[in-house]
């Protein structure tokens, strides 16, 4: 099978690195990928927001798969444009991508299929907001409605840094406050069977402690053996098949990865967000235990053959994910600056360096080109023994004002994660 991902950061290095160990790849193309995809993948130039260009490209290189990683060209309908070419494409529509596109979209979805989430009020005027600001009170969650790259969540008890996020979008949707940890599900399906992954856990904030301003994901880790008996399955009959069944309902059959992001409540479980596409940082832990050949489930979800693939099935190793991040980030990044230790990072046993905002000067030296540099990704026999071989990886990387948490997992590996 010859495979084509589409995008330039680490939950792409990540697909097209699992794809290259899959027997039953020929071939891994990326584009535009990023310098860590060139020792098992050929790259290639291409506008990722262009269905035309992303088409023309799969079909020059005679591809049986398309993946598409990022969230902006699902929303711009590249998908749609793939597979009126008649290439399978793993990602949904640009229909059924409004999942993620539109968080007051998605609450209209939930609202129809009944899915449990938190209360929300969509506002447009500033009159608005602060009628839902006033019908919750604090902890205040006030949402952009559009994409915002992971970004556009504020949780704050600060009534004035809530307005002001909302002063700064075209429409924001306003919730109650969830209590309890958070947990990222993620299902593949093909528009009916709907086939869940094991539960993962992401860290958005930049700071230890879960402080500091939202990211895009500075951790993540898998399995979750806090997560209470038979939470994939509830959330499976709860959330990922009703949200399915409605969207095939509404002539907009999802086909892909629906992410469904969630808080487990002292009320029971609570859709917080869904996304359309593989999470990132999840995905790097996630994609590191995976059993199953990943090349049958994306293609069994592009076909409509996802029913003979048959559930995932999960290596016993532990899976940790450490975020290494330029300085300045999140309100802004450095580039430019020279990464050193990545090889020997990668020859410690059990570390694959993932590449996310990375690029070659002219030298040909790695450099950094982004906010989110680094996914440093380890498996072990424990959550501590993949934690320090994370956190190893992490000490053999330098680069000027790198920052990366100390804390991804730590509440786990020393059994203070409670679920109300």
């Amino acid at each position: 099978m010859k495979t084509l991902v589409i995008g330039p950061g680490g939950r792409e290095h990540a697909l097209a690195l699992a794809l290259s160990r899959d027997p039953q790849v020929t071939e891994v193309h990326v584009a535009p990928g990023n310098p860590g995809v060139e020792p098992f993948a050929t790259r290639h130039e291409v506008d990722a927001l262009d269905g035309d260009a992303v088409t023309s490209l799969a079909t020059s290189l005679g591809v049986d798969l398309v993946v598409i990683g990022p969230e902006a060209p699902l929303v711009a309908g590249v998908a749609d444009a793939v597979r009126a070419a008649g290439v399978a494409v793993f990602g949904p529509s640009r229909e059924a991508a409004q999942l993620e596109g539109s968080k007051a979209f998605a609450k209209q979805v939930m609202a129809s299929a009944e899915v449990p989430t938190a209360l929300a009020h969509v506002c447009e005027t500033a009159e608005q907001v602060e009628a839902a600001l006033d019908a919750f009170g604090p902890p205040y969650v006030v949402k952009d409605d559009a994409l915002a790259a992971g970004k556009g969540v504020v949780v704050t008890e600060d009534r004035q840094v809530a307005i002001d996020h909302a002063a700064g979008c075209d429409r924001v949707v306003i919730e109650e406050f969830l209590d309890g940890p958070e947990v990222s599900l993620f299902a593949i399906t093909d528009g009916e069977t709907v086939l869940p992954l094991q539960p993962a856990q992401d860290f958005k904030r930049i700071f230890d402690g879960d402080e500091g301003p939202n990211t895009g994901g500075m951790g993540a880790y898998t399995p979750l053996d806090w997560a209470p008996e038979g939470l994939v399955a509830e959330v499976t009959r709860r959330v990922l098949v009703p949200t399915v069944q409605e969207m095939a309902r509404r002539g907009a059959p999802f086909q892909g990865l629906l992410y469904a992001g969630l808080a487990l409540t002292s009320r029971g479980v609570r859709v917080v967000e869904f996304n359309a596409r593989f999470g990132d940082p999840e995905t790097q832990a996630l994609l590191a235990v995976l059993r199953t050949p990943i090349s049958a489930l994306l293609h069994g979800a592009a076909t409509g053959e996802l029913a003979s693939v048959g559930l995932p099935q999960w290596s016993d190793g532990i899976g940790v994910t450490v975020v290494m991040a330029s300085a300045g980030y999140p309100e802004s990044s450095s580039s430019g600056d020279v990464i050193l230790g990545v090889d020997a990072a990668n020859a410690i046993e059990g570390v694959d360096v993932i590449h996310a905002g990375t690029a070659r000067d002219a030298d040909g030296r790695l450099v950094t080109a982004g906010g989110r540099v680094l996914a440093v990704t380890a498996v072990g026999e424990t959550l501590e023994h993949a934690r320090d071989r994370a956190y190893a990886g992490v000490d053999a990387i330098s680069f000027e004002g790198a920052q990366h948490r100390a804390d991804i997992a730590l509440a786990a590996q020393l059994g203070d994660v409670t679920v109300p």
